[in-house]
């Protein structure tokens, strides 16, 4: 991935599915409308273009991975790091999430909000930006035992969420509706649904 600004050069190569083949197509294939969303991903999806204006700057991925699957994309650097995107990203993440290594949560990082993802948008442009350890933590177990989770940095968590967002433009375009695992917008629980409407609703040979 190169830190070209202002352009996403595409380098095409052979599709990797049947032509015709499309996501909306596959929705039909379940009979029933598309989940709501229910991850940070999926809040960012919904709502970070309508209100920071930055639905156009990923329209354009979003349909040359639909119109010519299997393209490969280079010099993605400059949509993660664009300040309205780090910011975007920023107000999706929950307000009340454990902080980690270095301690900062949502609000105090939002103190002096505009000049840190300005900071962290240069550094992530020149290269110099770096994570910082994931902070281990534990939580009770019904058995009692415990287990172990992994607390990024908030800024960390800022730039993973730019990240997914401009990799879901690429990506969600090859998944099929009935495709749930780790999708903005779907579950496990959306999965379970559909199976019990198509076992319950539809015929079954």
């Amino acid at each position: 991935m190169s830190h070209g600004r202002g352009k996403c050069v595409i380098l095409g190569k052979l599709p990797n599915k049947a032509a015709g083949e499309t996501p909306a197509a596959a929705e039909g294939v379940e009979g029933r409308r598309q989940a709501k969303g229910n991850a940070v991903a999926a809040r960012m999806s919904r709502s970070s273009g309508r209100e920071y204006g930055m639905g156009t700057a990923l329209d354009g991925i979003r349909q040359t991975a639909k119109g010519r699957p299997g393209a490969k994309f280079t010099n993605l650097m400059h949509h993660i790091y664009a300040v309205d995107r780090l910011r975007a990203a920023y107000y999706a993440l929950k307000r009340k999430a454990a902080a980690g290594v270095d301690g900062e949560t949502w609000q105090s990082y939002g103190l002096d909000l505009e000049a840190r993802l300005l900071d962290l948008s240069a550094r992530l442009a020149g290269g110099a930006y770096r994570p910082q350890p994931v902070r281990r933590a534990y939580i009770d177990k019904a058995d009692g035992s415990k287990r172990a989770l992994g607390v990024p940095a908030l800024e960390d968590k800022v730039v993973q969420l730019a990240m997914v967002e401009v990799h879901n433009a690429i990506y969600e375009q090859n998944f099929v509706g009935f495709s749930y695992g780790f999708r903005p917008g779907k579950s496990a629980h959306n999965a379970l649904d559909a199976v019990s409407v198509g076992v319950g609703q539809r015929k079954v040979n």
